[in-house]
């Protein structure tokens, strides 16, 4: 008998070390998840993240119990539970599938360490990512710091290596150890609002969800994905967050849909969440600091006042509001639009990149701590392969293009929904008269500019100056 302890990998099917467990057991395995107050009330604490764990933790216990288990569920920390755990059972050792954090190499070594020495079997397995970090590197054997050679590295790989996706193990129903109740959200997390974003949680959701995408997105996917009032997107980032889906399945289905630019890109963008995981496996110190040192010596100005415009969704400029208001009410947002948001917060509002990335964590269901970083390190022109600091996201013209007919704003931001498509992204310019036939005055009803776009531009600039000026890290080109 083996205990398999769930963590990131809330599924049956396609689980790389339940399957492992199963296969070694004759199926007698002791499904775990463990509450580890490191995680759930650490500095990237999040409700609405944490609700969608609840509510997927429950999905796999329904479907547990159709197979005649339960999952068993503690609180506690994850080395002391788990030998609890073994001696109450009988079982001879533990499984699970590896994480990559910082602090999850440290806890994971630790337990395998001390479990070997107490004479139980610990095996980790790779399930989490399509490729780990050693196995897509530089012909030298050093980790890539640029995506492109990386994804033509790990698409040449692929093809050598296709991935395969395996169905659910068979496993017996054995008699199981006490279990916790699964916990309400405010057990752990007390200080959470009464009210959360939602969102339809576990595999049988997921593995829908995936279909769906598959059958009636991915061929438009390459051009709609940018539209940010289309459903142009898949959506899925949730279920790869915690594992309710595997990359593996997600591969499979748009390798298998038919060909063209859409699934293309859409493997693109899962080969993203490769490179960010191997860069901070690499770079750990990009968790807390720039991944280029040189910008940690950005004197950010850090005005509070516009940190909490931008986070409630009043800035005057209508596409950052629509998309902060959208993260406020979804716990999910467009990703074109966190690229947006995030420029605007660091190069306008010149608030130091992590000020942001800890509020996205916060909120985001789909919050996860490589991708995250590596996108707000992107955003800010910060980080491993990054936008150049001196290529700024103009908000307006970003909305013209990317909303255009203002239908993303409109929905997100009531307020302007009357307002010509031609003001949409500047109502501030729209004269008095049109206001009141609008039903919106500007600097009340919603705000005016908070900044001006072309001032703060050239104050972002000579902010990035003044950090590398001495350092010569950055060459002195403008788009």
């Amino acid at each position: 008998m083996l205990i398999h302890w769930f963590r990131r990998d809330l599924r049956l099917r396609d689980n790389t070390a339940l399957r492992a467990a199963a296969a070694q057991s004759g199926g007698a395995v002791i499904p775990v998840f463990i509450f580890d107050d490191a995680i759930i009330r650490g500095r990237f604490a999040s409700p609405a993240r944490t609700q969608f764990l609840l509510d997927s933790l429950a999905a796999l216990d329904a479907e547990l119990r159709e197979l005649g288990l339960r999952l068993v569920l503690r609180r506690g920390e994850p080395l002391p539970t788990l030998m609890a755990l073994l001696r109450e059972s009988g079982a001879r050792g533990v499984t699970w599938n590896r994480d990559y954090t910082p602090y999850a190499i440290q806890r994971d070594s630790a337990i395998k360490r001390e479990l070997r020495a107490a004479g139980y079997l610990a095996e980790s397995y790779k399930d989490a990512v399509i490729f780990e970090m050693n196995e897509v590197v530089t012909a030298a054997g050093q980790p890539y710091t640029v995506y492109t050679p990386y994804a033509k590295r790990w698409r040449a790989r692929l093809e050598s290596e296709p991935v395969q996706v395996q169905g659910m193990p068979a496993l017996a129903a054995i008699p199981l150890p006490a279990s916790d109740q699964l916990p309400a959200l405010n057990e752990l997390l007390p200080d959470a609002p009464a009210r959360v974003p939602r969102f339809a949680a576990g595999e049988t959701a997921a593995l829908a969800a995936l279909e769906h995408f598959i059958q009636h997105t991915i061929a438009n996917y390459a051009t709609a994905r940018d539209l940010m009032a289309a459903a142009g997107t898949s959506r899925l980032s949730p279920y790869l967050r915690f594992g309710v889906l595997s990359p593996r399945q997600c591969v499979v289905a748009a390798r298998a849909a038919p060909p063209g630019p859409g699934s293309e890109s859409w493997i693109g963008e899962l080969i993203w969440r490769d490179f960010y995981v191997q860069v901070l496996y690499h770079f750990p110190h990009a968790l807390r600091g720039s991944f280029k040192p040189v910008y940690d010596q950005i004197a950010w100005p850090n005005d509070p006042d516009l940190f909490a415009a931008w986070k409630e969704g009043q800035t005057g400029y209508p596409i950052v509001d629509a998309a902060m208001r959208q993260l406020q009410q979804e716990g999910w947002m467009h990703n074109r639009a966190r690229m947006i948001v995030a420029s605007f917060l660091t190069k306008d509002l010149l608030i130091d990149w992590r000020w942001g990335e800890r509020h996205f964590m916060h909120l985001l269901i789909d919050g996860d701590p490589a991708a995250n970083n590596g996108g707000w390190q992107w955003a800010a022109g910060t980080g491993t392969d990054a936008q150049p600091y001196f290529r700024i996201f103009n908000p307006v013209s970003q909305g013209q293009k990317f909303d255009p007919d203002g239908a993303y704003v409109r929905r997100y931001v009531p307020e302007l929904a009357r307002v010509p498509a031609r003001f949409i992204h500047e109502p501030h310019k729209l004269p008095a008269a049109d206001q009141i036939r609008a039903g919106v005055r500007i600097g009340s009803d919603y705000p005016a500019p908070i900044v001006d776009h072309a001032t703060q531009r050239m104050r972002a600039l000579e902010l990035y100056r003044a950090a590398t000026r001495h350092d010569g890290a950055a060459t002195e080109q403008y788009a």
